[in-house]
């Protein structure tokens, strides 16, 4: 959906570069969109059936819960059950969707992330209601697809990243064409005559304030599924308010051969990649004696908003807060990606801050960019920052012109400065 959308400014962009595009509309069509979608999720989930069938990895598509901590019961569809006994149990359920009880009407008239996915028809004019990824995403993604987005946060997005990079992806949001209502509270949501959702929020001011939308999304985080297991039964200890599983540096939770992964473990990243790679390390100590664990500290992620934040490692003010201001140096830069010249594209949200330690080499605590492929160009970095990258390494690389990726590796100004950090063209 997010490549959906970029095309979308793609097409527009292109007559600039000499296509010729007619006229100045371009029609849309989520229903082959999300059929294309169900198809690409579909091919998935059979490659994968496939995969554990042929690594002999027995599959029971079925509800498990806790007989005793070696022992869980599978309750098929049908009302079959199977008895399970293992020496290790990993919990790997994952998460759902929350809706928030306090917002009256939220279940019967709201729809999920989930629901996007499957969702028949465009969603249209659709408020967007949270300020995680998940919400940011959805509101960039519906506005590029010409749907009319608000997002309303209750506080502040993204709250575990670094504030300079989160200020500029809103600016960048509404650059997009996205609405935002800050510090903002849904008190209802109600079914109007005329079929639409009206619905009632208090603004910052505590003042009550009204709108229409054919669509409500709550993306105001994700509740663990753990609740059917039965955990309390064998004595795994949780926190209550998520649901998630307490865990340990090793994954173990409080009964020795139980574990957890991915977002049904408590202070885990909820990331794909960290589940899939927290499983291997994990498979390895129980079966081939390794002592790898899992390093959640410097987990590279990107924010798939329409113009990409890509971070790894400390932000600004994590770095302060465990080093000191005096041990903290930040270098950083506006640029302008080669794509956005002939457009004559706003490219004033395109920024790049890198987080180093201001002693000796200056060792590389975090680097985020915010710009066209974000994702893609910090991959790489990452990797040499897990291997202790330092400035004085990064200064020594040649960049690959012209690219973004070449504007990380030019870095030279200063925030303590106070010099322009405004790049001009080579």
């Amino acid at each position: 959906m997010h490549q959906a959308s970029l095309l979308g400014q793609s097409v527009k962009d292109a007559s600039h570069y000499g296509w010729n595009v007619q006229g100045d509309t371009i029609d849309h069509s989520w229903e082959s969109l999300v059929m294309s979608i169900q198809n690409h999720i579909k091919s998935l989930n059979f490659g994968h059936r496939v995969q554990l069938k042929e690594k002999n990895v027995e599959y029971y598509n079925a509800k498990g819960s806790f007989v005793d901590s070696h022992t869980v019961l599978a309750r098929h569809e049908n009302g079959d059950e199977v008895s399970l006994s293992a020496e290790h149990i990993v919990i790997a359920v994952g998460g759902r969707p929350h809706y928030p009880t306090n917002v009256q009407g939220s279940h019967e008239h709201g729809i999920t992330s989930d629901d996007l996915f499957f969702y028949s028809k465009p969603p249209g004019k659709t408020l967007v209601i949270g300020g995680s990824y998940v919400a940011l995403e959805c509101a960039g993604i519906l506005a590029g697809l010409g749907c009319p987005a608000h997002l309303m946060i209750r506080s502040h997005p993204l709250k575990a990243f670094d504030r300079d990079m989160v200020n500029l992806v809103m600016s960048s949001l509404r650059g997009h064409g996205v609405q935002i209502l800050s510090h903002c509270e849904p008190q209802s949501i109600e079914r109007g005559s005329n079929g639409r959702l009206d619905v009632v929020w208090r603004d910052e001011a505590s003042q009550t304030c009204r709108d229409q939308f054919d669509t409500v999304l709550f993306a105001t985080g994700r509740q663990a599924s753990t609740w059917a297991l039965e955990l309390p039964r064998v004595g795994v200890a949780m926190d209550t308010p998520t649901g998630k599983v307490l865990v340990d540096e090793r994954d173990t939770t409080s009964v020795d051969n139980i574990h957890a992964i991915g977002d049904a473990a408590y202070g885990r990243w909820e990331l794909t990649p960290v589940a899939v790679k927290a499983g291997k390390l994990l498979a390895r100590r129980l079966f081939e004696g390794s002592n790898v664990l899992m390093n959640y500290e410097t987990v590279p992620t990107t924010v798939f908003t329409p113009l990409e934040f890509a971070s790894v490692g400390l932000s600004e003010e994590e770095a302060v807060s465990r080093y000191g201001n005096e041990r903290v140096e930040v270098y950083h830069a506006f640029y302008r990606p080669l794509e956005y010249y002939l457009p004559h594209r706003d490219s004033s949200q395109c920024y790049i801050k890198m987080v180093c330690e201001a002693v000796d080499t200056e060792r590389v605590l975090g680097l985020h960019l915010l710009g066209p492929n974000a994702g893609e160009v910090l991959q790489g970095f990452s990797t040499a920052i897990n291997a202790g990258l330092t400035r004085d390494q990064l200064h020594g690389t040649i960049g690959i012109h012209p690219t973004c990726a070449e504007e990380v590796v030019r870095l030279h100004i200063t925030k303590s400065s106070g010099a322009d950090p405004t790049l001009t063209a080579c």
